[in-house]
C-alpha cells in the first residue's frame, strides 16, 4: 500500500527533515505517526500525499512510485486518499451537508449519488441531523467529524489524519479515533499523526516513532507473543512509547463509549457542548451496522430535496479524460 526505499528529505534552508527512512504500511493497517515536534512527522505525509518531493529514495503509494510524478497526475493520486485536518478546514457559508458534497462534486459525482451518499456518510459520523447547520453553529467535535466525513465521502483506500484531535475535547478524541478504528476494520488503510499518548496507549495498534527525521521505533517489527516485549536497548532508554503492549487488538464493539470512557478524567465536563454526540448504549459496531446505503431512497429523506438544485455535475477542467498510470 505504502513503501518508502531510503528516503531522505532536505528543505532549501538545510534543515534535514527525513533521513534514510524505509518502511512498509500494508493494506488495512491502522498506523499512529508518533513523535515530538518536528521530528518529521509532518514531512512524512507531505511525501505521501505529494505535496513535497524526496531528494533521495522512491515512495510507492498503492503500486504508482509518486517520487516523481508529475504535478497533472497528482490529482489522481490524491482522489485515493481522505485527509482529515487539525484545523478542521471546513468552509464556513456552507452548511454541513454542502461541505460534504462539495468532496463528491469536484470528482464529477452525479446530482443522484451525492444525494444517497452525503446522508449515508452523515449518519456513518453521527451527524444526520446537523445537515442543514453552518460550521460556526457546532462543537469542535463536530466540526472534526464532518471533515472525517468529507474524507470519507468518495470511498478513499486510505485516511492520512494530521493531528484530527489536537482542536478538540479530549474526551471527543477517543469518539474520533473510535470512527477510524470502525472504518479501519471496514478495511481502509488508516495514517493518523498524534501527540496524545493517551489515545495512542488506549487504542492498540501499530507505532511508528520518528525523532530527528529517523525511524527509532516500530512495533511492527516486535515479536508478538503474549508476554509483552520490550523494545530494543537502543531505542528503550526515554522512548515514551515502550510501554505499550500491541499484542491484543482493541475491540470496540464489546464496549459501548461511554463504557470505554467511564473512569477517564473529564477535564471540560463543566462545558456545555450543544448538540454533543451521544452514543447512548449503542456500541459503534451495532450503530454502524445499522447503517445501509439502501436505507437512503430519495423519497425517504425530504430534508435534503432542498440541496437538489446546488448537486450539478462538475467536473475540473482538464479533467474529461483520465490517464491511466
Amino acid at each position: 500500500m505504502i513503501e518508502f526505499r531510503n528516503v531522505s528529505k532536505v528543505y532549501n534552508n538545510g534543515t534535514e527533515a527525513l533521513h534514510n527512512i524505509n518502511l512498509k504500511v500494508e493494506k488495512g493497517e491502522f498506523v499512529f505517526i508518533v513523535g515530538s515536534s518536528g521530528a518529521g512527522k509532518s514531512t512524512f505525509l507531505k511525501l505521501i500525499m505529494c505535496e513535497e518531493r524526496p531528494n533521495s529514495g522512491q515512495i510507492i503509494v498503492d503500486g504508482t512510485d509518486v517520487s516523481r510524478i508529475r504535478k497533472r497526475k497528482i490529482p489522481y493520486i490524491r482522489r485515493k486518499m481522505g485527509i482529515v485536518f487539525q484545523d478542521f478546514r471546513l468552509i464556513d457559508h456552507m452548511t454541513v451537508y454542502d461541505n460534504v458534497a462539495f468532496a463528491m462534486r469536484v470528482v464529477g459525482a452525479s446530482p443522484r449519488t451525492i444525494r444517497k451518499r452525503v446522508p449515508y456518510i452523515l449518519s456513518l459520523v453521527g451527524l444526520q441531523h446537523k445537515a442543514k447547520h453552518y460550521p460556526t453553529e457546532l462543537s469542535g467535535g463536530e466540526r472534526q467529524r464532518v471533515g472525517l466525513a468529507r474524507a470519507l465521502v468518495n470511498n478513499p483506500s486510505m485516511i492520512v489524519a494530521d493531528e484530527p484531535t489536537g482542536n478538540i475535547d479530549p474526551a471527543l478524541s477517543f469518539e474520533i479515533v473510535d470512527l477510524l478504528s470502525e472504518i479501519n476494520r471496514r478495511g481502509t488503510t488508516v495514517l493518523m499523526v498524534t501527540h496524545e499518548h493517551s489515545l495512542v496507549k488506549h487504542f492498540h495498534k501499530r507505532i511508528i516513532q520518528i525523532h530527528s527525521g529517523e525511524i527509532v521505533a516500530d512495533t511492527a517489527a516486535m515479536q508478538a507473543p503474549a508476554p509483552r516485549q520490550e523494545l530494543p536497548p537502543e531505542t528503550a532508554g526515554d522512548d515514551e512509547y515502550a510501554e505499550y503492549d500491541n499484542s491484543e487488538p482493541y475491540e470496540p464493539e464489546e464496549q459501548t463509549v461511554n463504557e470505554a470512557l467511564g473512569d477517564m478524567p473529564q477535564p471540560y465536563a463543566e462545558h456545555d457542548y450543544a448538540g454533543r454526540y451521544e452514543p447512548e448504549e449503542r456500541t459503534v459496531g451495532e450503530a454502524l451496522a445499522a447503517v445501509t446505503p439502501e436505507a437512503y431512497e430519495d423519497d425517504d429523506y425530504d430534508v435534503y430535496d432542498d440541496y437538489e438544485d446546488i448537486t450539478e455535475d462538475y467536473r475540473p477542467e482538464g479533467d474529461e479524460d483520465e490517464e491511466e498510470f
